[in-house]
Protein backbone atom coordinates (compact mmCIF):
# COMPACT_ATOMS: atom_id res chain seq x y z
CA UNK A 1 0.00 0.00 0.00
CA UNK A 2 1.28 3.57 -0.45
CA UNK A 3 2.34 5.82 1.84
CA UNK A 4 0.65 9.60 1.15
CA UNK A 5 3.37 12.04 0.55
CA UNK A 6 2.30 15.37 2.77
CA UNK A 7 3.33 18.35 1.72
CA UNK A 8 3.48 22.26 3.00
CA UNK A 9 2.79 24.88 0.23
CA UNK A 10 6.90 26.12 1.07
CA UNK A 11 8.01 22.93 0.32
CA UNK A 12 6.05 22.04 -2.68
CA UNK A 13 5.91 25.62 -4.46
CA UNK A 14 9.83 26.22 -2.92
CA UNK A 15 8.71 29.59 -1.92
CA UNK A 16 6.42 31.13 0.98
CA UNK A 17 2.96 31.09 -0.50
CA UNK A 18 1.13 33.53 1.21
CA UNK A 19 -1.67 33.98 3.41
CA UNK A 20 -4.11 34.38 0.34
CA UNK A 21 -3.19 31.11 -1.38
CA UNK A 22 -2.61 28.91 1.90
CA UNK A 23 -6.78 30.25 2.10
CA UNK A 24 -7.36 29.39 -1.23
CA UNK A 25 -5.61 26.01 -0.77
CA UNK A 26 -7.33 25.12 2.65
CA UNK A 27 -10.41 25.93 1.47
CA UNK A 28 -10.03 24.03 -1.51
CA UNK A 29 -9.10 20.96 0.29
CA UNK A 30 -11.58 21.52 2.52
CA UNK A 31 -14.53 21.16 -0.01
CA UNK A 32 -12.60 18.04 -1.54
CA UNK A 33 -12.58 16.71 1.88
CA UNK A 34 -8.64 15.96 1.32
CA UNK A 35 -6.85 15.17 4.79
CA UNK A 36 -4.34 16.94 6.07
CA UNK A 37 -1.53 17.18 8.69
CA UNK A 38 -0.41 20.62 10.76
CA UNK A 39 2.96 20.79 11.67
CA UNK A 40 4.82 23.38 14.20
CA UNK A 41 8.12 25.23 12.58
CA UNK A 42 10.24 27.50 14.47
CA UNK A 43 12.76 28.95 12.14
CA UNK A 44 14.22 32.72 11.16
CA UNK A 45 11.24 33.43 8.74
CA UNK A 46 8.26 31.98 10.50
CA UNK A 47 7.04 30.52 13.54
CA UNK A 48 4.10 28.74 14.15
CA UNK A 49 1.23 26.10 12.38
CA UNK A 50 1.21 25.01 8.91
CA UNK A 51 -1.11 23.12 6.83
CA UNK A 52 0.67 20.10 4.59
CA UNK A 53 -0.97 18.35 2.26
CA UNK A 54 -1.35 15.37 -0.01
CA UNK A 55 1.25 16.04 -2.92
CA UNK A 56 -1.79 14.54 -5.45
CA UNK A 57 -3.86 16.91 -3.55
CA UNK A 58 -1.27 19.75 -4.84
CA UNK A 59 -0.25 19.18 -7.92
CA UNK A 60 -4.06 18.66 -9.20
CA UNK A 61 -4.76 21.91 -7.28
CA UNK A 62 -2.25 23.71 -9.47
CA UNK A 63 -2.26 22.05 -12.27
CA UNK A 64 -6.08 23.42 -12.57
CA UNK A 65 -5.38 27.02 -11.52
Amino acid sequence: MEETQFMSLFDYLGKAAGSELGKKVASAAQLENIPHTIKEIDNVAYSGKIMMYPKTFLDKFFKQQ
